[in-house]
This record gives structure tokens, C-alpha cells and sequence, in this order.
């Protein structure tokens, strides 16, 4: 049988890879790392986290904690080796950054029908069924060659951006303490209060500072789900304070009563030695980092061990573009995966490549599609991306409003959302994902 190309060695890459190695079918993953990076990139391994070390929620009254147990179930690589390096997060499932990656790099690596090329890729192949998951940073010339598939339709961009990480060693603990909101869980983040005070000097000189040269860019054009920080403040004095600083159910110990405001550290490796600084996305100058950030009284002395970073998203209009399963239409043996479609997240990236692979395997096996229901977060998300009555489509988590309703009556967000991922996990149970898989390695 001829090999699979699969573009691109991020998560939804590396899932494609491998739903499709496990299925019998030979691939050859096109990786341009360490050759050439993107300036988000910094390691050597395959699905490199470059924005954050959370998955987020691992609860299935969240919609993206049922699409992390539906790809479970159903013999997700990413969601294996993240469970296998996860770090305490409270409800979030984090993992240790470096281990994580590396844990997939060698998977990947080690699989017999898994032929790893590194270089560039700079053309579409002509020839045999490709998987683009080239990511947001697609390269200048491949992002040429994909624009040429799709003569009168446009690329859409957005700007993304990743947040400081700081040593633990350099955070005042006498002015922040371990918890988790609402004591869920076990207390896993660092907990930096600001007075009402404190904070007004702080929003005053973010909202000021400069910000580094990204050429093109306009607050208009950051996406919501991971807007910088400077950029939400400028929305308003207390943007923040109902956002990534909100006090809400974090009691201060020394006083017993919930800060004016709070920032939250995440461990960012197993060894909590890193911590990211939780919706700090930013794209100011890194000097300017350094002297804002360090207003906040738990990191005036912290040590940067990653500054912000500001870059390109790239997108296709997929509802124009795309079916159900991630392939082009009218050239069905081309299809694309991960954030390049409009699925926005780490772990809607990941479902995407496993959508688009058990699909291109049953095709080439000779049976059936698989059909995610919609009632499933893998189906829903599928749909999104691919629903043609979508005018203006923007990048999207996945979220219960995608996924029909119940029909009756459920007293309570989260008892509604538990019998949703109920319904969709019992749906999943009926199509046996994994019965196909041929074997475990």
C-alpha cells in the first residue's frame, strides 16, 4: 500500500500518523523542525506545546473534558501521553511540557509503519492521500501552495500568543500561597494577590507599555480565546478582574477574604520548577515584561525564563472548503487537520487529525465512514468546521452550544452538561473506534 503523507508533526499530525500506522496503513511525517522553526517553536520534538501546558478542563461537565474522554476511549495517542506526564492542576489536566513531547516524539518514532522525513515541505504532493496539519505557522511557501488549491476563496489570519514563564525558585511565596478556586481538587496553582491599590498601578502601566513591532497587527484582529493581556485591559479598568485576574473564590489565608484581584501561576513541568503566569498572553516588548510583570508583589523579583511571544495564526474558510471529515472538497484525497481548519485548542486540534485519519483508513481499508454523531464533541466539532450555512466562521473551541440540546428538561448547568456527555459517550460506545485499531504499541 502506498504511504500516507502526513504534513506537519504537531498534535494533530502526530494523532493522524498514528491512527492511520495503527490501522495498518504505512505514513511518511514530514517534520521541518530542527531544519527550520517558526519563532514559537523552541524544542526539537514533535507536538510541541508553544501557547500553554494545559489541556484544560478533565471535567465532563466541560465540553473539552468530554472531547478529551471520547478521544480516550477511543485510543487517542496525545491524550495517552499526556495522562502519562500530566501534572496536578486542580480539575485541568496539565502536563510536564518537555516530558510530554518527548513521550510523543518517541511513540511516533518507534512505530514500524511510521517513516519520519525531516525538511520542508514547499509543495502540495500530486500525487497519493496527504494530511496538511501544518498548524498556524504554516511556512511562507507551503502556505503559497495551499492558497493555490483554493483560487477564489482567501486565507483568514488571526494573532496568537503564548505567556511569560517564570522559575519558581524566584516567586515571593510570602506574598502569594497554593490553591485552587473554590478548593477543588488539590491546591496546584500559586495564588498572587493584588490590593485594589496595586492594582490600579499595574493596569496603568500595562495599558501604557509598548509593545513589540508584529507588522500587521490590530487589536481587531485577536481572537478571543487567547487575547493578550495588554489588549484585554485596554477594554476597560476591570476587564481584567473578570477575566485571568478575577478573585473569585480564592481567599487570601493572611486576611480570609478574596483579593481585589489575583493573578494564578500553573506548574508548567513535573518538577515545579516553571510556572506560566495563567492568561498572560502577551506580545509586549520583553523589557517591558520584565518591569510591568514585576509589579505584581508575588513576582517583583521573578526570573523570566520565557518571555511572552506574539505570532501569526493561519486558517482556512473551512464551511466553504471542507466535508465532515476534513477533506477538501471536489480533491478528497487531500485533507487538512488542526488549527489550519479552524478548530481552536490543543485538544480540538488533536481531534481533528484523529477524525480526518480513521476516516481516510476506513477509505482506503474499504469500509465504511465512520460518522461522528453530533451529539458527540468529536462530531460536533467536525460539523462546525464544516456546516456551509456558517457566514462568517471563526476559529472554535468546542462547546455545548455545538451540540444538540437534550429534549428534556435537566435542573442545573452542570447536570445538564454531565447528561450531554453521557448521551455522547454512550454514542461513542455504539460506533467501537477502537475495535478497529489493529493492535497496541
Amino acid at each position: 500500500m502506498q504511504p500516507v503523507t502526513v504534513i506537519g508533526a504537531g498534535l494533530a499530525g502526530c494523532e493522524a500518523a498514528w491512527q492511520l500506522a495503527q490501522r495498518g496503513i504505512p505514513v511518511r511525517l514530514h517534520e521541518m523542525k530542527p531544519n527550520k522553526k517558526t519563532p514559537a517553536h523552541h524544542s526539537t520534538d514533535f507536538a510541541e506545546l508553544v501557547c500553554s501546558n494545559s489541556l484544560r478542563s478533565d471535567q465532563l461537565e466541560n465540553a473539552v473534558g468530554l472531547l478529551k474522554e471520547e478521544l480516550r476511549r477511543s485510543g487517542s495517542l496525545i491524550l495517552s501521553c499526556a495522562d502519562e506526564t500530566r501534572v496536578q492542576a486542580g480539575g485541568a489536566l496539565a502536563v510536564d511540557r518537555e516530558g510530554f513531547s518527548a513521550a510523543v516524539t518517541r511513540r511516533i518514532k518507534g512505530h514500524p509503519l511510521i517513516t519520519v522525513v525531516v525538511g520542508e515541505v514547499t509543495e502540495i504532493p500530486a500525487e497519493g492521500e496527504v494530511i496538511i496539519a501544518t498548524g498556524p505557522l504554516t511556512s511562507d511557501a507551503l502556505s503559497d501552495a495551499i492558497a493555490g488549491l483554493f483560487p477564489e476563496n482567501k486565507y483568514l489570519n488571526f494573532y496568537d500568543a503564548a505567556a511569560p514563564l517564570v522559575s519558581f525558585d524566584s516567586i515571593d511565596m510570602d506574598s502569594a500561597w497554593f490553591a485552587s478556586r473554590y478548593d477543588r481538587g488539590t491546591p496546584d496553582y500559586i495564588n498572587c494577590p493584588m490590593t485594589e491599590q496595586e492594582y490600579d498601578a499595574f493596569w496603568t502601566q500595562l495599558v501604557s507599555a509598548q509593545e513589540a513591532e508584529v507588522h500587521g497587527f490590530e487589536d481587531a484582529g485577536v481572537f478571543e480565546g487567547c487575547m493578550p493581556v495588554e489588549v484585554m485591559a485596554r477594554r476597560g479598568r476591570q476587564t481584567l478582574c473578570y477575566g485571568p485576574l478575577k478573585p473569585v473564590g480564592l481567599k487570601d489565608p493572611k486576611t480570609d477574604k478574596e483579593p481585589f484581584a489575583v493573578v494564578q501561576l500553573r506548574r508548567d513541568n513535573a518538577q515545579g520548577s516553571i510556572y506560566n503566569i495563567v492568561g498572560f498572553q502577551t506580545h509586549l516588548k520583553w523589557p517591558e515584561q520584565k518591569r510591568v510583570f514585576s509589579m505584581i508583589p508575588a513576582l517583583k523579583n521573578a526570573q523570566f525564563v520565557r518571555y511572552g511571544v506574539m505570532h501569526r495564526n493561519t486558517f482556512l474558510d473551512s464551511p466553504r472548503l471542507l466535508d465532515r471529515y476534513y477533506r477538501v472538497r471536489g480533491n478528497e484525497r487531500i485533507c487538512f487537520a488542526g488549527q489550519i481548519t479552524g478548530v481552536e485548542g490543543y485538544v480540538e486540534s488533536t481531534a481533528s487529525g484523529f477524525v480526518a485519519a480513521v476516516e481516510l483508513a476506513h477509505r482506503l481499508l474499504e469500509r465504511a465512514p465512520v460518522d461522528f454523531p453530533q451529539q458527540t464533541a468529536l462530531g460536533a466539532l467536525a460539523l462546525y468546521v464544516s456546516d456551509t450555512s456558517v457566514t462568517q466562521f471563526q476559529p472554535m473551541n468546542i462547546n455545548f452550544g455545538l451540540i444538540p440540546p437534550l429534549g428534556y428538561r435537566v435542573k442545573g448547568k452542570r447536570n445538564k452538561n454531565a447528561e450531554l456527555s453521557a448521551r455522547a459517550l454512550q454514542a461513542l460506545e455504539g460506533l467501537d473506534i477502537r475495535a478497529a485499531v489493529e493492535g497496541e504499541i
